[in-house]
């Protein structure tokens, strides 16, 4: 049985806005679960998930790592993909990074990547996401682990790329990358688990049928105002894994925790990391892409 009213959180995000927006602004014509929306930083929203505040909720796979004992990865929802990695900047150019490096919180996705690449003795300073370009163009730190349209706009700071955690994950894994997903309770039961999953489908369909729908919920709430940086962040980190993850993306995140728990960085994970649908996923509706 789904609960009449879930306590829903995902973060302001244009991947997350777009998703979610028919959804939660009733624009869908099919059934879908009712929800009470918490919209927070991935970070927030990842503190919360370990205390167990959401019902279902986007977080980042390494905080998912951390308390996947209690939630369930959905199979729809997920940033998953090729060249979407966390970029490390610097003010100028160098070869070897002394540190510090600004991170963007202890149980992002890219605080993860950034311990199994980051050079020894380099040390972290935790700031919000969107203080960390400005605190590597003063010079306060010597270098930021960037996520979210930051990766779009650093150059207009000044700054550069030192390495693409994307980029280094896919050479050594020849896997896409796992970012964040959607978690549910594992105590909603898979009736409620399949009804989500199938939510989140049909609203994302209803955002790739008529993007125009969706645009002033996503401005309203993105931190970057240039339409065109929305634009490429939603065709960046929607795409065909964010219906389903299918095999690749199943194995990607089940390379992530690999790597992870083989570094001390996460648990051991006895129950199954993703819910198995009891109806397979349906095509999707996704417009073909643009002529070049």
């Amino acid at each position: 049985m789904v609960p009449r009213t879930l306590r829903l959180g995902f973060s302001p995000c244009p991947n997350d806005t777009f998703l979610f927006d028919a959804w939660v602004n009733d624009r869908l014509t099919t059934a879908v679960p009712d929800v009470e929306v918490d919209l927070a930083d991935v970070e927030e929203l990842n503190r919360r998930a370990v205390a167990g505040v959401a019902d279902v909720t986007k977080l980042s796979f390494h905080a998912y790592f951390h308390v996947a004992d209690r939630y369930v990865m959905l199979p729809a929802g997920a940033a998953l993909g090729r060249g979407v990695g966390p970029l490390v900047v610097t003010r100028e150019p160098v070869e070897r990074l002394h540190g510090p490096i600004a991170t963007p919180g202890g149980l992002t996705t890219a605080n993860l990547l950034l311990d199994l690449w980051r050079p020894e003795g380099v040390e972290r300073r935790e700031l919000r996401y969107d203080r960390i370009l400005p605190a590597v163009a003063a010079g306060d730190v010597e270098a930021g682990l960037i996520i979210h349209e930051s990766r779009f706009t650093y150059r207009e700071h000044g700054l550069h790329a030192h390495v693409d955690l994307g980029a280094w994950w896919e050479a050594s894994t020849d896997l896409p990358l796992p970012l964040g997903g959607i978690a549910a309770r594992r105590s909603l039961g898979s009736e409620a688990l399949d009804a989500l999953t199938a939510a989140l489908r049909t609203s994302l369909d209803a955002a790739w049928e008529n993007p125009a729908a969706s645009e002033a919920y996503v401005a309203e709430h993105a931190q970057e105002i240039d339409p065109t940086v929305r634009q490429r962040h939603i065709d960046l980190y929607v795409n065909d894994f964010s219906r389903d993850l299918g095999p690749e993306g199943r194995a990607a995140i089940e390379a992530l925790h690999g790597r992870a728990h083989a570094h001390g960085l996460v648990p051991a994970i006895a129950a199954p990391l993703i819910h198995a649908e009891h109806r397979p996923a349906t095509p999707g509706r996704r417009p073909p892409a643009p002529a070049s």
